[in-house]
């Protein structure tokens, strides 16, 4: 259940795989007005895989030698919640409660988290962010510097340069840097717009800066994938002892607690 290197445990991770896409289908489909009439299909086949991944929350908790620490951690929440919310349908006590257990049942889309145990190459890119993270941080700064400077400057001209009669959209600075947001990002919602000439020539400049910005996260993070060690690369085999993730393919021994994989 934990070693996704062996055959079974790929095996069994496919199997898994597919029991998540097909309940995230069900859950979709359940919002959709025409498959109402299909209702009962789609309760029969929640309940048939709420109860193969409660078998496996509580067979991942026995196989474990610590499954207090198991039901903590990240994965241990998310296959928890994802088989809760179906378990508290059966708690309808009225009907002004119902809309509040068809709030529940859809939290069932959190099993696509499900997903991340089965990315063998999660741990390699965690590392890559995580040595990249100063660059992160001086690049979010600078993003947060230009969101500011450029949102206050159209704050200002648009509500002193505007023609008369015509009012502002920019009511607040924090309207505008919200503003700049969505431009820098190139969303353009529309839904805030400048009227001067002047606001104008400022929110080209800011789509323009907004293209260059693009492109320096994935410059950074590509450079750190290339000075990746790719022959070293740990796996996503974990410790069934102490649930420490991330182990070489050729360790015998957990890099943690010593114990035997």
């Amino acid at each position: 259940m934990f070693e996704v290197e062996t055959v079974s445990g790929k095996f069994f991770e496919i199997i898994l795989l597919g029991a998540i896409f097909l309940s995230i289908v069900i859950v979709s489909l359940e919002t959709v007005e025409e498959f109402e009439s299909y209702s009962f299909i789609f309760m029969v086949a929640e309940w048939g895989l709420t109860i193969f991944f409660t078998i496996e929350y509580v067979l991942r908790l026995v196989c474990s030698f610590r499954p207090v620490r198991y039901a903590r951690s990240f994965f241990g929440v998310v296959d928890l919640f994802s088989i809760v919310p179906t378990y508290l349908t059966l708690f309808d006590l009225g009907s002004r409660s119902l809309v509040v257990i068809r709030a529940f049942r859809l939290l069932r889309a959190f099993r696509v988290f499900k997903l991340a145990r089965m990315l063998s190459e999660a741990a390699s890119m965690r590392q890559v962010v995580v040595d990249a993270r100063g660059k992160i941080v001086v690049f979010f700064s600078t993003v947060l510097i230009v969101v500011t400077v450029a949102g206050v400057a159209m704050y200002v001209i648009e509500n002193t340069l505007s023609n008369h009669g015509h009012s502002s959209s920019f009511t607040s600075v924090p309207q505008a840097m919200y503003w700049a947001i969505v431009t820098m990002t190139t969303v353009g919602y529309g839904d805030i717009v400048p009227q001067t000439a002047a606001g104008k020539m400022l929110s080209a400049l800011l789509m323009m800066i907004g293209y260059s910005l693009i492109i320096v996260p994935t410059g950074f993070i590509t450079a750190e994938l290339v000075n990746t060690r790719w022959s070293s690369i740990s796996t996503n085999r974990a410790c069934t002892h102490c649930m420490v993730e991330g182990h070489e393919k050729d360790a015998v021994h957990c890099r943690a607690c010593g114990e035997k994989l």
